[in-house]
């Protein structure tokens, strides 16, 4: 909080706060700190994409067991772009909405808005601490799906290219959405059973945990509203051959629909977040 009301004497003798940047930087610190010492969280959002795509990789791809017509993807590989997804949705999505409720109940908002600093280095360092702890899931999960399961990652700058601005659009996507969605739980001991329960449902039909192409047309229809399914979809363009193009339902990647369905969920959420996103309890004026 200090960093965030420290004032530093102008030209001219007055005082003025620091600049947005400075503020959102040390607010971005504070709440990495912040998140790190919550271990159960840590653990939780760290440790469950490893752990889906180590039951997949061990359970599902027994005997070499692959999917789609011969000679077949591997399970791990390619349930993997659906554990980078989810990974990315824990992290935005899940974590804010949970947290940033937790954070209105116990009043910390409300004394926050009472300090000179502005509301927007507060969600900026929300969405910079986001970026931080995702980059980290990605490069742990990455790593452990390389170097314990021989799963193939990407080799070429394309395809490196394409995870870059699925995952940077998918998280703000994301992050944003979390502030908006922050407002429904009615307090913050009801925030993780109004959440996630949300969180796995999408998981379920938008191919996390299955070929979406398997799945019963209506669920794929729901799927297609969200952003998690197109988040998977362009992760699939990512880390599996060029042959599974052909797997899914429209027979292609779908790129630009990618990137719209995930702006659009931005301005959404954007704009939801304007109107709806409260500083105090609902019992508290």
């Amino acid at each position: 909080m200090s960093a965030a009301t420290t004032t530093a004497p102008t030209a001219a003798g007055t005082l003025a706060l620091p600049s947005l940047l400075s503020l959102s930087v040390a607010r971005t610190r504070l709440e990495l700190t912040t998140f790190f010492r919550e271990r159960d969280a840590v653990v939780f959002i760290f440790a469950y994409p490893v752990i889906m795509l180590a039951i997949f990789a061990t359970v599902f791809g027994q005997d070499g067991a692959t999917v789609g017509p011969e000679p077949g993807i591997p399970f791990g590989q390619y349930f993997l772009p659906g554990m980078v997804a989810t990974g990315v949705m824990l992290s935005s999505f899940q974590n804010l909405a949970i947290s940033i409720a937790v954070e209105r109940d116990e009043g910390g908002l409300k004394r926050l808005r009472a300090t000179p600093m502005p509301a927007s280095a507060y969600f900026l360092g929300k969405i910079g601490s986001v970026l931080v702890t995702s980059l980290v899931q990605m490069a742990l999960l990455l790593a452990v799906a390389g170097l314990m399961f021989d799963i193939d990652l990407p080799t070429t700058v394309d395809r490196w290219l394409t995870f870059a601005w699925v995952f940077a659009l998918g998280t703000a996507t994301g992050a944003v959405c979390g502030v908006g969605f922050s407002s429904v739980p009615r307090s913050g001991r009801s925030a993780s059973a109004v959440v996630t329960p949300i969180v796995l449902v999408l998981q379920f039909v938008s191919g996390v945990f299955f070929v979406f192409n398997d799945l019963p047309r209506w669920m794929q229809q729901v799927a297609e509203v969200f952003p998690l399914k197109w988040m998977a979809q362009g992760m699939r363009s990512v880390f599996l051959p060029d042959q599974a193009e052909a797997f899914e339902v429209s027979g292609s990647w779908q790129h630009p629909t990618i990137a719209l369905v995930l702006a659009a969920w931005l301005v959404v959420g954007l704009v939801l977040g304007i109107r709806t996103f409260r500083w105090r309890r609902r019992d508290d004026g």
